[in-house]
Formats: structure tokens, C-alpha cells, sequence
């Protein structure tokens, strides 16, 4: 799969890896391996893990274990189990390259901070194999076989089930679960979470069955509309709160491609209730709306577009997990009732 130059900013970033096998990255704090603040279900090891490379076996319960994918942290915190090693955040984190709900969490259960690794421009191999772990995550990735192959050599790994970067949040729960040993507990995470969201819609009314598009519009390059396909994580979130993808999304959304785009003349045809890009200013929703194409679709003619330079609360919807979705519904969803008012 070929990512189009004007989605790679966001996407890399996003991903916060850039996935191409043995340079090394930065270690910011080391740890010898943290007790876990909950137990193994009886009985759930040795497991065995399908995924897009085969299967993993585990013997038994993983006590170090190393993060490469992009929501594994945050599965595994969510199940008391504490990392030995996570990837930087390098889009939408703070200065230590970690996000407020990772550390809120960290500090409840009263865990040091595991060492950071930078996958900016790749997986670094070698600092993750000075972690010695005994089981690597890579549930929402985009790892090839060839980084599974070299990562496989340091320890047993978890890759993502289907396609790279189409995890849903429910599924890398479920497979951490399972990894970690914690079945039960992932179930009773993933209600708590469902339940977040069947309080959001009752809270909102005005937001259910609207239509969306989840789009990554530039000012460098206004020729064309990209947004995010079904079979994308992002607009997860969305589709969670009560939202429904808009008509053109899923009739442009093909197996394994994560986005589509049009030239921004057929933007009239891009239609929908709602419309969320990111912005790096806040003059840029101006400047899509100036714009003698990109200001035809509907949404943003409509005054019903949200570009936000809110790269926190925009990671926190983007990439869903049980740590970031309060984070999300408390910093994100006031936005999209604010655009769906027209403000």
C-alpha cells in the first residue's frame, strides 16, 4: 500500500513510527520490569494468537514487554500490565513524547515510566532488543514482514490481524487481552469504554446519525480532498459517538486502503453533515473555505467544518483506546457540536 505525499505528514505521524527495520532510536529512561496490578486469568496460558504474519504462540505470562504499535501502551496499561519500553509520541504528545492519558494512568497505578524509543524514521531494532523483552506488541502498526522477521528474533510478536493501520481499538484490546493473559479484564475494560460512548449519545443528541467525513486537507496543496476510508481507525471514534461515515466515504472506500481522495473539482460532490480536517493554523479553515474548489464542499459551505490545531485531542479520537476516549470526549466532541451549530 503507497501513501500519497499530502497524507504522509499526518499519517506518520500519527502512526508515530516510521517502520523500515535496524537504525537505532533514543532510550529516555530505562526500567528493569514493573509489577503488574493485576493477575492472569487461570488457565490462560500457553496461548496461541493469529495474526497478518501467521500465529505467535506464548508459553507463558509475558513480564517484559516491549510496544512498537501505536494503541499498545495504552491496551496495556488498561489491563495494570506496565511496558518496558514505548514508542515516542512525536505527534500530539507532550515534551516527552508521551500523551496526558498515558500518564494519568502511569501515575494511578503508581508505575515508573518506561523507556521511550524514537520510531520517527524507523524501528529501532537494536535499543528495543536492549530491552530484552519476552513479547512485542505491534497490534495497530504498519510493520512488514520483513521488520516481523527481525523483531521475531529478539522475542515472541503480536502484529495487527488483517491490514496494516486498520485495527480497531475492541480488537487490539481483545488481543493484548489475550497476550497478557487478561481476558476477563479486557472484557470488563471494553464495556467500561462502550458505556462512555452510550452516554455520549444520549448526551447528544443533536450529533446522532449525522453523516461525516473525516478528511486531512493541506494548504500546500488544494488540487485535492483526501479523508479517511472505512477501513481506517480514525473515524472509528466518530462512528462510535452515533456519527455515520458519509455515503461518498464508504462507496470510495477499498479493501486494504486506508484513504481516497478526489480532485478538489468534484469537491460539491463530497457531501456531508459534518466535515473534520486537521490544521496547522488557525487561519487554515479560512483558507479552505476561501478557496474557489475546496469551498464547495458542503459541509465547509455550510459552515459545518471543524479544522482543528488541537493535535492532542485530535490523536486522542484519532487512535482510540480505553485511556484516551474520556480525553477525547471531553476535548473533541464539543468541537463537533460547535461546527454542527455553525460556530
Amino acid at each position: 500500500m503507497i501513501r500519497r505525499p499530502v497524507l504522509i505528514a499526518v499519517s506518520t505521524a500519527l502512526a508515530v513510527s516510521g517502520l523500515a527495520a535496524c537504525s537505532t532510536g533514543s532510550t529516555d529512561s530505562a526500567d528493569s520490569g514493573q509489577e503488574s496490578t493485576s493477575k492472569a486469568d487461570s488457565g490462560a496460558f500457553p496461548v496461541t494468537i493469529e495474526h497478518a504474519f501467521g500465529e505467535t504462540k506464548i508459553e507463558e505470562e509475558p513480564k517484559r514487554i516491549s510496544v512498537v504499535g501505536v494503541n499498545d501502551a495504552d491496551m496495556l496499561l488498561s489491563l495494570g500490565v506496565v511496558p518496558v519500553s514505548i514508542p515516542k509520541v512525536t505527534w500530539g504528545g507532550d515534551e516527552d513524547g508521551t500523551t496526558p492519558w498515558f500518564d494519568e494512568k502511569l501515575e494511578e497505578l503508581d508505575a515508573d515510566m518506561p523507556a521511550i524509543l524514537d520510531q520517527t524514521d524507523a524501528i529501532p531494532v537494536d535499543e528495543v532488543a536492549k530491552q530484552t523483552p519476552d513479547l512485542i506488541l505491534a497490534t495497530y502498526s504498519g510493520i512488514t514482514e520483513e521488520e516481523y522477521k527481525k523483531l521475531s528474533e529478539i522475542a515472541p510478536v503480536v502484529a495487527y490481524p488483517d491490514q496494516p493501520w486498520a485495527t480497531a481499538w475492541e480488537d487490539s484490546l481483545d488481543m493484548v487481552g489475550k497476550a497478557t493473559g487478561r481476558n476477563e479484564l479486557a472484557d470488563e475494560v471494553e464495556a467500561d469504554t462502550q458505556k462512555l460512548y452510550e452516554d455520549v449519545k444520549k448526551d447528544t443528541p443533536e450529533i446522532q446519525g449525522k453523516t461525516f467525513i473525516w478528511a486531512a486537507l493541506a494548504t500546500a496543496d488544494l488540487s485535492q480532498i483526501p479523508f479517511y476510508t472505512t477501513e481506517d481507525a480514525r473515524p472509528d471514534f466518530l462512528s462510535d459517538l452515533g456519527m455515520e461515515n458519509a455515503p461518498v466515504v464508504v462507496e470510495n472506500t477499498k479493501k486494504g486502503e486506508f484513504y481516497a481522495q478526489v480532485s478538489a473539482e468534484k469537491a460539491s460532490e463530497l457531501d456531508s453533515d459534518f466535515l473534520f480536517t486537521y490544521a496547522v493554523e488557525d487561519t487554515d479553515a479560512e483558507t479552505y473555505a476561501n478557496d474557489k474548489l475546496v469551498g464547495q464542499v458542503p459541509a465547509i459551505k455550510a459552515g459545518h467544518m471543524w479544522a482543528s490545531t488541537d493535535n492532542v485531542a485530535s490523536l486522542a479520537a484519532g487512535t482510540p483506546t480505553p485511556l484516551s476516549v474520556p480525553y477525547a470526549i471531553d476535548e473533541f466532541v464539543p468541537g463537533i457540536v460547535k461546527a454542527l451549530e455553525g460556530q
